[in-house]
């Protein structure tokens, strides 16, 4: 544990002030706290064991009926078992996420000014840049990272980013939509529901894209970079580096995920476990933050249009149904009031 009276002066030797967000002076009182903080946020520090998630090559759904079937069921095994598995030969080109890499990075390279970039981005929906938490009363309710989280509808090659950004996101995207359309309907299939209803309703303009950036922290024992919580969507699809940090609860214990850098990280979300009626499983996690080198991720969240109804396809159903606009807002209410997500279980019969 660091010690209370040496926090800020920590931070501010740390600080990058040219290009990270002003952590150490927003979030000066939580710092100065950080004795208290760090009994509630102990397991951070803990030594976690590195897990590898179910690898599933894509490129035997285009092959005989038997390996083809063999590799649906995969998918489906994994998100009963882990709710989370990666992918290769998934169909998005490296090129395409080389450059949505290269392009995010220029981004958020950028110097920081809170003003400058609500007048660069001003044409994109207010709080589509976001950073830290903003909720946080505790040093366990701090983010320690910035993101821009951008509607779909809103990315258009003549929008707040640059042109190569808008274009490069588009290109990833569109790419990454019809995997997600993919897997969905799978997963539909494999636990007898008609995938119709995805389709339908997923939309790619209901869809979200999410850049982050993790900023070195000095005090990685103490604050997460994104802390525990689930997805509040049907799939999340997760490009990401080779810095590590993602970790995910597996049988009552947390795990970290070893980066591979040749796939993608899909994970279940909570639409996708009350749809299916707890067959798949929305699992909490969380990325930790590392002390010298910075780490970045584009995540696609596969989502419905707000006045979607969710309701599970088998009687008797666990969850009462709700539409995605409701369950959005008990999620924003829920940590606004309590620095924390409930999700699913303020839906339970």
């Amino acid at each position: 544990m660091v010690e209370s009276s040496n926090f800020l002066q920590i931070i501010n030797q740390a600080q990058r002030m040219d290009v990270d967000p002003p952590f150490q002076l927003t979030y000066k009182t939580l710092l100065e706290k950080t004795t208290e903080g760090a009994t509630d946020h102990k397991d951070v520090v803990d030594i976690i064991e590195e897990c590898e998630l179910p690898l599933i090559d894509l490129g035997r759904l285009n092959l005989k009926n038997l390996e083809k079937e063999k590799c649906k069921s995969e998918i489906a095994r994994a998100s009963r078992e882990w709710g989370f598995f990666q992918v290769v030969n998934h169909g998005i080109s490296r090129e395409i996420l080389d450059k949505m890499r290269s392009e995010q990075v220029k981004v958020f390279k950028q110097p920081f000014n809170e003003k400058s970039k609500e007048e660069k981005f001003l044409n994109f929906s207010r709080g589509t840049y976001r950073w830290g938490t903003p909720t946080a009363t505790c040093l366990k309710q701090l983010s320690w990272s910035e993101a821009f989280h951008i509607p779909m509808s809103e990315i258009q090659v003549s929008n707040g980013f640059s042109t190569a950004l808008s274009s490069t996101m588009e290109q990833f995207a569109t790419t990454v939509a019809n995997l997600a359309q993919k897997l969905a309907e799978i997963l539909a299939e494999k636990f007898g529901c008609k995938s119709d209803f995805i389709k339908e309703n997923c939309l790619s303009s209901t869809c979200y894209l999410r850049m982050n950036r993790y900023p070195p922290c000095p005090i990685p024992s103490e604050v997460f970079g994104l802390m525990p919580h689930t997805d509040s969507d049907f799939l999340t699809i997760l490009h990401q580096d080779e810095v590590g940090g993602l970790q995910l609860v597996k049988d009552g214990k947390w795990f970290a995920v070893k980066p591979n850098p040749e796939a993608l990280i899909i994970n279940i979300g909570d639409l996708f476990q009350a749809w299916s009626n707890d067959v798949y499983k929305s699992v909490e996690h969380r990325v930790v933050t590392n002390p010298r080198v910075e780490r970045f991720s584009t995540a696609y969240f596969f989502c419905p249009s707000y006045d979607t109804v969710i309701q599970s396809c088998y009687e008797p159903s666990v969850y009462r149904k709700f539409s995605f606009k409701e369950y959005r807002q008990q999620v924003q209410e829920d940590v606004q009031k309590l620095g924390h997500k409930i999700g699913l279980p303020r839906f339970l019969v």
